[in-house]
């Protein structure tokens, strides 16, 4: 399936990438996060401790909260997309309170994505996902929202991280897909 014929119950996808798989696209996602989540953990291993962990206002607190916030979510999501519970309950839980071992769980969390993402097939991603919510309704989604949510979900709270970089102050390396699609090129 391509995004040029991906059409679920009268929504359609778009047709930005032409005849691209809808896998590569989302591949190349993968990609990209992984790449986005280094370059942001490389600045905040810049920071002072207190600075990481300084309440800042934000919907998850701090930069490390924020950063735990999106390593839960990632979990929540991937245990979904692979049937395994992930034994999350909260949205806020602090799984690392040192960035170190955040970051090694990022990077680990980023390998499991790219590699449950290559292991799709264009028949799975022409499906839906059903799932329950933590409140226990059951839905049912198509793929490639769901993949969307997932990649759009981290850049959201990406965003939110480097807007609490610039009030340290700290450097905020750029993190926008063009960059990274000029450097692997």
């Amino acid at each position: 399936m391509t995004f040029a014929y991906a059409v679920k119950a009268g929504n359609r996808l778009g047709n930005e990438l032409g005849d691209a798989p809808m896998r590569d696209y989302f591949i190349t996602l993968a990609r990209y996060n992984a790449w986005a989540n280094a370059r942001l953990f490389n600045a905040c291993a810049e920071l002072p401790k207190d600075e990481l962990a300084r309440d800042r206002q934000a919907f998850f607190g701090s930069v490390l909260g924020t950063l735990n916030h999106v390593l839960v979510v990632d979990r929540l999501w991937l245990g979904r997309l692979t049937g395994v519970d992930a034994g999350l309950s909260r949205l806020d839980e602090i799984l690392f309170a040192s960035l170190f071992e955040l970051r090694q769980a990022r990077e680990a969390e980023d390998r499991k994505v790219l590699g449950f993402v290559q292991s799709l097939t264009e028949a799975r991603l022409a499906g839906d996902l059903s799932y329950r919510t933590r409140a226990g309704q059951h839905i049912h989604t198509p793929m490639p929202y769901v993949l969307g949510h997932l990649f759009n979900h981290q850049t959201h709270h990406r965003g939110q991280v480097h807007h609490m970089l610039i009030g340290v102050p700290a450097v905020s390396p750029p993190l926008d897909l063009v960059y990274y699609l000029r450097e692997v090129s």
